[in-house]
């Protein structure tokens, strides 16, 4: 058997590979004028929101009660200089609740996915934020205006205030969680837009 010569001619068969047919629809880019005019429209309707949530804020926060001194300074009542806390962290939280809505809300509008109404959305949350801070401030000052001048001795209920800036922060950054985590959850590459 091992004398039996070896067929040159031989060639060891060659099969052809299977043709497998993948589709690869080409990725979307990203629109950028076309959504232009949907941006700036959430960025306004999402700011007006900021003035009934400022309202909503100087009827919620709470007030600081404080006695009128002899040399006219105002001594706090006891316990009653936590409410200047109270006030900011009411005013983060109602932020942040409103800022979680807000990304949601803009993520519901299906044709418009996409960065740019994302930035118009978070724009329009820093201004309704602002909104909201000079808009309870003011109310809450006219809710509790003195009516006299008060006298040594007096107790006085104070507007609850906001001494730092950065409570702002909280709607934008809400919203930016929000529809960024919505994005993420979501697998498609167009995100859903279904726009032709």
């Amino acid at each position: 058997m091992a004398d039996q010569p070896v067929d040159e001619r031989a060639a060891p068969v060659r099969v052809p590979p299977a043709f497998v047919f993948r589709y690869a629809p080409a990725r979307p880019r990203v629109v950028v004028k076309r959504d232009l005019l949907p941006a700036f429209a959430v960025l306004s309707t999402v700011a007006l929101v900021g003035l009934p949530a400022g309202w909503l804020w100087s009827w919620l926060a709470p007030p600081q009660n404080v006695v009128v001194a002899q040399d006219a300074s105002l001594v706090p009542v006891t316990g009653e200089s936590y409410h200047r806390l109270d006030g900011l962290m009411l005013f983060v939280l109602i932020g942040l609740g409103a800022g979680v809505l807000t990304g949601i809300a803009v993520w519901l509008l299906r044709q418009r996915r996409g960065p740019v109404v994302m930035l118009g959305a978070i724009a329009g949350s820093a201004v309704a934020a602002y909104l909201a801070q000079r808009t309870g401030l003011g109310t809450a000052g006219n809710r509790y205006a003195l009516s006299a001048a008060p006298e040594a001795g007096d107790m006085i209920t104070l507007a609850p205030v906001l001494e730092v800036w950065w409570g702002v922060l909280a709607w934008p950054l809400g919203t930016a969680l929000a529809y960024g985590c919505l994005a993420a959850w979501n697998g498609m590459d167009d995100l859903g837009r279904r726009l032709g």
